[in-house]
């Protein structure tokens, strides 16, 4: 995953402007418009952003959702449509801004992070949006924001979001934005357990480096999915026009979701930690198994190394003086194979001895 993907102006530039971060390209961006009331509802793609004027003006609500890096222009453009402050604006184009919620006027501008899981690679992309009277605007940078569900729901008049005010689409964005988190966590857990299962087995260098990037991207997720439980709960708790009392119901089950993310975060973080400590534990065993497998066969050549030691000095009777200190079993007949009865049975008492020890 891209650990440190934020984007900055230059150091003095002034507050509010709007040019793309140093490094940023140029890219696509798909401007998407969603205008609905309980009995009517158009969806349309966008050329340009001064199209949308036309259907503010109209007593329904509107979704504009803008995939995509937005150029300053456009974005420009837009602010001056609805009014949206320049700071805000801002934090939309330098992408990496930690979760937020500030309120301008008769506005709120929410700042979230959504993680996204393709082909076991995760990403973290900001989702910003700005809600009004009867306006709500999203910007997401990736691909797949997961808002095309929202949108089927209000094609088919599914749900309660096309009787709702504004609001409560903003929840719905919001907790799809917060539900993401669920999937890669499942998938996270995945992999902890087949590591788990590797480190009790036969771990390696590699069940070494595994839990270290598992460990780092949890620490990232964290530090991403963390504060949203802080939006949440200010939607929650703080009095605003925008958010009616029956719609906050439905973001207490939004800050539900944001605690039990949280919570897994820490499990997880808790049994990569532990991880490590059991793979310490586990290549500290092996290394005692092989030194004690090297030990047993180090104590068993012991004595076979004295014994053929003291028969190789050669010290023999066969002189003619017959020295009564030379070694009589020299000139045996069985002397040979009798040494290796005696090696052999040396062997095999010390081993019956290590079995009854349970050294072995």
């Amino acid at each position: 995953m891209d650990y440190f993907s934020k984007r900055y102006h230059p150091p003095g530039t002034s507050p509010g402007t709007l040019t793309r971060p140093e490094g940023a390209e140029a890219a696509a961006f798909v401007i998407t418009l969603v205008d609905y009331s309980e009995s009517e509802f158009l969806e349309k793609e966008l050329a340009t952003v001064e199209e949308c004027q036309a259907v503010l003006s109209r007593p329904t609500m509107t979704w504009i959702d803008i995939a995509g890096d937005v150029s300053p222009a456009a974005l420009s453009t837009l602010g001056e449509l609805l009014g949206l402050h320049h700071l805000a604006l801002e934090d939309v184009l330098n992408t990496g801004q930690r979760p937020k919620i500030e309120e301008y006027e008769d506005q709120l501008f929410v700042v979230l992070s959504a993680p996204n899981l393709a082909n076991d690679k995760i990403t973290l992309n900001q989702v910003s949006f700005f809600a009004g009277e009867n306006f709500v605007v999203s910007f997401h940078h990736g691909n797949n924001s997961g808002f095309g569900e929202i949108r089927n729901r209000l094609r088919k008049g599914v749900g309660r979001i096309r009787t709702q005010k504004v609001d409560f689409l903003l929840y719905a964005l919001i907790d799809t934005i917060i539900d993401h988190g669920f999937p890669l966590l499942d998938s996270l857990g995945e992999r902890l357990e087949d590591i788990e299962e590797e480190l009790l087995a036969k771990p390696t260098k590699s069940t070494l480096n595994d839990i270290h990037l598992i460990k780092r991207e949890l620490l990232l997720i964290r530090k991403a999915l963390w504060p949203q439980r802080e939006v949440v709960n200010y939607l929650l708790r703080e009095e605003h026009p925008l958010i009616t009392p029956a719609t906050k119901v439905y973001f207490r089950d939004c800050y539900d979701h944001t605690v039990q993310i949280i919570d897994l975060l820490e499990t997880y973080r808790d049994m990569t930690a532990s991880m490590l400590d059991v793979y310490l534990s586990s290549i500290s065993n092996r290394l005692n198994e092989v030194m004690k497998v090297l030990t047993i066969i180090a104590t068993i050549f012991m004595p076979l190394t004295f014994i053929v030691g003291l028969y190789g000095m050669n010290f023999g009777n066969g002189n003619t003086e017959g020295s009564p200190w030379a070694m009589p079993e020299l000139n045996w007949y069985y002397g040979y194979p009798m040494a290796w009865l005696v090696m052999i049975a040396v062997t095999a008492g010390m081993l019956i001895y290590f079995k009854r020890k349970k050294w072995l």
